[in-house]
């Protein structure tokens, strides 16, 4: 069997799973009051989501791992973005059961978490070195360019999945919106991958069904939140699937909108601080920071903003398969 059609098994079963598992999943959250928490300082459009069911990451993800094991024997690479993916899921699980069981409402301590995602990512960062995949990275658009970054790929694996994981994290503000742009994200991970002959191909495809069965549940209006859990564990998933593939560039490209998230909470929070510094008053570039929460500011409908970043993630990954020239 190619990889291409385990790929389309993969995707098939964790449908099927998800879709069987999601129903179950989430009157179980609903009694257990694992309610989603709405800041009053949010939209305030997002008020009438408050108790929606949160942690429905937890569906996905078993969907997920139950699809790939049947395409992990003898497939060292497929096995380490799972447990990737799974690990991250985990700091995301104890940072939503802190937060809705403990109700405290910022979950992890920022150090709590940070040490944690530094142990995965050194752990993972082993795999890459012992597994011979190598510091060798493709530089999309340059024809057939590799660099082999040396020692250096060290602090560049910590910096690139700790950016990834967390820009997914802050992504995850709308119904539906981490949860597709990363289905779109891991279908041109799938292409590459099988294009490329790797062994994760039907990994992404597992992860494709998985969210594709979730979003019908996640979309406008959400009957459940992924919550951290799964926006962590998406994140693991985009960085390992990237690593493996020796293409962590890409996600720059096919992952833009992650970035960009990550940037306007940065340009918010910093140019507050200088502003308050210089005038006694904080100041805004956005009138809300992530960006999605800029634009429904601006009169944007929630289902108009999601639709704009499924788009435009859709036409950065045809824009990265023309990155990918002579990388085969």
């Amino acid at each position: 069997m190619s990889s291409l059609e385990q790929a389309v098994y993969a995707i098939l079963i964790a449908f099927v799973i998800g879709v069987i598992l999601c129903p179950v999943v989430i009157p179980i959250l609903h009694r257990m009051k694992f309610g989603q928490n709405v800041r009053d300082d949010g939209p305030q459009t997002h008020l009438q989501k408050q108790g929606t069911p949160t942690m429905g990451g937890i569906a996905f993800l078993i969907a997920f791992v139950v699809a790939s094991i049947f395409f992990l024997k003898q497939n060292t690479d497929g096995i380490a973005v799972v447990l990737m993916t799974l690990c991250y899921g985990l700091i995301g699980f104890l940072d939503d059961y802190i937060k809705v069981v403990k109700k405290r409402s910022l979950g992890l301590r920022a150090w709590q978490k940070l040490a944690l995602q530094l142990v995965v990512t050194a752990v993972f960062c082993w795999y890459l070195f012992d597994s011979g995949v190598g510091t060798a990275i493709y530089i999309p658009f340059t024809n057939g360019f590799w660099l082999d970054l040396g020692v250096l790929f060290i602090p560049f694996v910590f910096v690139a999945v700790l950016g990834t994981v967390n820009g997914v994290n802050l992504t995850d503000g709308l119904d539906g919106l981490a949860g597709g742009v990363t289905l779109i994200v891991a279908a041109f991970f799938m292409i590459v991958s099988w294009a490329a002959g790797s062994l994760i191909s039907p990994v992404c495809g597992a992860i494709i069904g998985a969210l594709l069965a979730f979003l019908i549940f996640n979309s406008y209006p959400a009957k459940v939140f992924m919550g951290d859990t799964g926006s962590l564990a998406l994140g693991g998933f985009v960085a390992a699937t990237a690593f493996v593939l020796k293409m962590p560039i890409f996600i720059v490209v096919v992952g833009f909108i992650y970035l960009w998230e990550s940037i306007t909470v940065m340009l918010q929070v910093g140019w507050f601080k200088i502003t308050k510094r210089k005038y006694g008053e904080g100041r805004r570039l956005f009138k809300m920071a992530p960006f999605h929460h800029h634009l429904e500011q601006c009169g944007w409908r929630e289902t108009k903003v999601v639709t704009l970043f499924y788009v435009a993630t859709a036409l950065l990954c045809l824009v990265g398969f023309l990155g990918c020239k002579n990388m085969f």
